[in-house]
């Protein structure tokens, strides 16, 4: 089990090291001797663990990933609102978020399968939407599948846009204002009138969260 732990501790270094030099770096700049050198282990441990800078990109990209859960809500589109939310808390305090989101913009990245994040975040906004369909949140006309596409194209680009001139701070608040953009083309004016955009909600999400997982 003492084995065991090691070799995880070690792998979370490895790709905390690997998120540091790409955010720094950019994927084609970075190298895995730059990477050895912040993560301070050896080359027999790091190719244990990942066989190539790319397989280190895809472990960084892992830590994008929409979040598994945010707490259920009787809205589906408030669990929608959420999920944005607490994205952008990881955004601000994670290293290995911050990393995997500038992967994934990385235009100089050729060589990188950089669809991955950008499908699993469709999948998880289509989800959302069907569910919201199913209990009567949306207006008849919506396509659920049409308005994941935007929301995701929306919000990726309003991180890049508050990446470049705020370095994330003002994300929330731009990120709500999307919303309250998209959503009453979406939302039966019920739902809309009880949806929470208001500024503090991720506060309040990140709290539940801590609670639920002590």
């Amino acid at each position: 089990m003492a084995k065991q732990d090691r070799a995880i501790r070690t792998r979370q270094t490895i790709l905390e090291a690997a998120a540091v030099v790409f955010e720094r770096q950019g994927y084609q700049a970075a190298t895995i001797t730059e990477i050895l050198k912040v993560a301070g282990v050896t080359k027999g441990a790091l190719y244990f663990h990942f066989e190539s800078k790319e397989e280190l990109a895809l472990g960084v990209f892992d830590a994008q990933e929409p979040p598994e859960q945010v707490p259920p809500q009787p809205l589906k589109l408030q669990e929608l609102v959420d999920t944005g939310l607490w994205f952008i808390h990881r955004l601000r305090t994670n290293l290995l978020t911050r990393a995997g989101v500038r992967l994934s913009m990385d235009q100089q990245a050729h060589t990188l399968d950089r669809r991955g994040p950008f499908l699993r975040w469709r999948e998880m906004l289509l989800s959302l939407l069907d569910q919201a369909r199913e209990n009567g949140e949306l207006l008849p006309h919506v396509d659920t599948s049409e308005s994941a596409d935007l929301i995701m194209g929306a919000f990726t680009g309003i991180q890049m846009v508050s990446q470049t001139l705020s370095d994330y701070a003002d994300l929330e608040e731009r990120y709500i204002s999307m919303q309250r953009h998209v959503l009453p083309s979406l939302a039966v004016p019920s739902v809309l009138a009880a949806l929470d955009l208001s500024p503090g909600r991720t506060e309040r999400i990140t709290a539940e969260l801590a609670a639920v997982q002590d």
